[in-house]
């Protein structure tokens, strides 16, 4: 089987994917953390991988960037490839300056002003929740491997440049988020509709605050805390 954006067969997903936005992230953890891996998906050049951690299957997509993106690719995930749980690595923007340059952020909840949920669902909600369970999972995974996480509310934004009048400030004021990402969002919304678990695990690349950045490369490659402690809840299933 497959669908008009992912060709894998049925059966080549695992039940528990973790999902960065970046296709080449998603071949820098397979080609690094998996054994036995094969490539399922390249439409698009979004790559996606399954192959063995500790002895669990497990798999890793590339979502793409936005919420219209990972809602397409999670929907299908989740529906037509019967996926279980995903678990969204991503890079974000820290707002405070308690989140620090490399710092791993755990959502548990997701403030947007998108569409994508009243669209989709008719959901009128502007904050939506990851799976407590699997929230409960990760954070029992970063505590074995000592891994900090600082568990905040994050802001999922449509636009990556804005010029509205309304200041990232302002956000944080209204709004108690302490990073900005741009697609955990659209995931909680279709993890909720579909029965199915949702995290998200953010490694912070930017700051608002200090004006720090990192690179695309440091970005790809640097993020190991975090991919290991979604790795490691990937084998409790």
């Amino acid at each position: 089987m497959s669908t008009a954006h992912i060709n894998a067969n049925k059966g080549d997903i695992a039940k528990v994917v973790l999902m960065p936005g970046d296709p080449l992230r998603a071949k820098f953890i397979a080609e690094t953390f998996l054994k036995d891996v094969k490539q399922v998906n390249d439409v698009r050049n979004m790559f996606a991988y399954t192959g063995t951690y500790n002895g669990k299957e497990v798999s890793v997509m590339g979502s793409g960037m936005g919420q219209p993106s990972i809602g397409i690719y999670s929907y299908e995930l989740y529906t037509q490839y019967d996926v279980e749980a995903i678990i969204r690595i991503g890079s974000a923007g820290s707002y405070v300056e308690s989140a620090k340059l490399y710092d791993v952020v755990i959502a548990d909840s997701a403030y947007s002003e998108s569409s994508f949920a009243k669209v989709a669902f008719n959901m009128d909600e502007d904050v939506l929740l990851p799976s407590s369970k699997l929230n409960d999972k990760l954070k029992a995974s970063a505590e074995k491997l000592g891994v900090d996480m600082h568990e905040e509310r994050v802001h999922s934004s449509d636009v990556f440049y804005r010029d509205s009048g309304v200041t990232w400030q302002q956000i944080v004021e209204d709004h108690k988020v302490a990073c900005v990402e741009m697609e955990s969002f659209a995931l909680f919304a279709n993890a909720q509709k579909l029965g199915k678990q949702a995290a998200c695990l953010l490694t912070i690349s930017d700051s608002f605050v200090t004006e720090e950045v990192t690179t695309s490369e440091e970005r790809q490659n640097s993020f190991t805390a975090m991919m290991k402690v979604a790795l490691d809840t990937a084998t409790t299933f």
